[in-house]
């Protein structure tokens, strides 16, 4: 059985399953389909992130786009959100080589229309031409895309055009290069806008950062960094630079969603939307007109955008649990505006976070703590199949288990069944459970007033779902 699946951002599985045929196809899919029906000037923009494999699947996209009459440009190495942005100004598809954060083993494929990511639609409508394209036939000969070398340049202008050149000035970063396709772009754009840049750590050997489950390895080489007190913040990205992670001076990671938090409110956005999986401080720190909250994924949370923008909202933005930061409106930067784009991307929190802090003259971490943002935790019980979680959410939808099975940390209160089950426990108190997209897991969220609160709701969520499942919850 293949591993290849939608999950909530793109096309992933196995290199040993997309390599190929099954890549090709894929992109086929997409072309006869998606492509086809939005992109009348049938041209195609491709990128990829740093993996050994990424090169490889880009050759065959584009392979895959000249057999179904689509001109071809390799934009080569370079940031998911650059090459967005690329397809936008060209009027564009695009299909983005890439795992994201996942590990080297695995790899994917993004795919986005002119207008920005697709939806969940067309992943339907990618599927459903899956047939077409066997039916076809065979791979077609290889077709080398023709090189566009200047589209992470007009990525770098999106910022340097707007934001002023003082504003990191005096701020010490260290960069955390590792292999993310942004490391030179990361560090050359900080130093323009005055920061005093250090780059560390830089891989040829592919990093799977994740910017919200952080790997003990990581957390402990952040540490490790910080503590020799050169530096005001740590920053990188995942993969392919389309989620943020900040540390500040002692080392401690931002939560994704206060990234967010922060960058909305330095923007003066006046509607946000976030996913079910982001803390209820976005609510409770106020400025913001209106808050939605949408299912976990990128698609959810433009689909949100586009909602709010229709109820009236003027400046429009989203971002997730991962720091992930999507514009959904021009915003006016003083006396410049910053365009819409309507895909993850790490460079904005990056650089609003930074420049909030210094704005405010404070370190991150007093700018942080003033927000009274809490804590929270996420864990995950893997290789659990989705009909043992799928019983045990059913269960949960209860409210009389739902009150038995709680009783030993609290009463539930407001209850938010958009993605898995997101309970009110009082106290600012919150547990959430949901069965992840991208794999066999079960996953649990916590949120509380301190660290240790948080860790502890968490330590029992995870230990009573696996009782509670193997005791066959959900059954009938």
């Amino acid at each position: 059985m293949s591993s290849l699946k939608f999950g909530t951002s793109g096309l992933r599985g196995l290199v040993t399953d997309l390599v190929g045929w099954p890549s090709y196809a894929y992109a086929g899919a997409f072309f006869r389909s998606v492509g086809a029906a939005c992109c009348p000037g049938r041209t195609v923009v491709i990128g990829r992130d740093l993996r050994d494999s990424s090169a490889g699947i880009a050759a065959t996209v584009a392979t895959a786009a000249a057999a179904t009459g689509f001109a071809a440009i390799d934009c080569g190495a370079l940031p998911t959100p650059a090459l967005a942005l690329e397809a936008m100004r060209r009027g564009a598809c695009a299909v983005m080589v890439t795992g994201s954060h996942i590990p080297q083993d695995r790899n994917g494929l993004k795919f986005y229309r002119p207008d920005g990511e697709i939806t969940k639609a067309d992943e339907v409508a990618i599927l459903a031409a899956l047939g077409d394209v066997a039916t076809a036939g065979t791979m077609a000969a290889p077709v080398a895309a023709t090189p566009d070398p200047n589209v992470i340049d007009r990525y770098r202008r999106r910022y340097g055009d707007v934001f002023p050149p003082d504003t990191l000035s005096g701020i010490r970063v260290a960069a955390y290069q590792q292999s993310s396709v942004a490391r030179d772009l990361l560090a050359d754009l900080l130093a323009a806008f005055g920061a005093e840049v250090t780059p560390i750590g830089r891989s040829e050997t592919f990093v799977p950062i994740d910017t919200e489950a952080h790997r003990p390895e990581d957390v402990a080489f952040i540490a490790e960094v910080m503590a020799s007190g050169d530096f005001d913040a740590l920053v990188t990205t995942d993969g392919d630079a389309d989620r943020p992670l900040v540390a500040d001076a002692a080392g401690g990671i931002v939560r994704g969603d206060v990234l967010g938090l922060i960058t909305a409110r330095h923007l003066g956005v006046d509607a946000v939307v976030v996913p079910v999986t982001a803390g209820s401080a976005i609510e409770q720190a106020g400025g913001f007109g209106q808050v939605l909250r949408t299912r976990v994924g990128s698609p959810f949370v433009i689909a949100g955008m586009e909602q709010a923008r229709r109820a009236g909202a003027k400046a429009v933005a989203g971002f997730e649990a991962n720091g992930g930061f999507l514009l959904g409106s021009d915003v006016a930067v003083g006396d410049k505006v910053l365009p819409a784009l309507p895909t993850r991307d790490a460079m904005l929190p990056i650089l609003a976070t930074l420049a909030a802090s210094r704005q405010a003259g404070l370190a991150l971490a007093d700018l942080v703590a003033s927000l009274n943002v809490g804590e929270m935790a996420s864990d995950r019980l893997p290789d659990t199949p989705a009909e043992r979680s799928g019983a045990l959410l059913q269960s949960l939808g209860d409210a009389s288990f739902r009150r038995t099975f709680l009783q030993p940390v609290g009463t539930p209160e407001a209850v938010d069944a958009q993605d898995g089950i997101r309970i009110a426990l009082g106290g600012g108190r919150t547990i959430h459970f949901r069965a992840s997209g991208n794999a066999p897991e079960l996953r649990c969220y916590t949120e509380a007033p301190t660290a240790a609160e948080a860790k502890d709701l968490l330590a029992w969520g995870l230990d009573a779902a696996a009782a509670a499942m193997a005791a066959g919850a959900g059954r009938a």
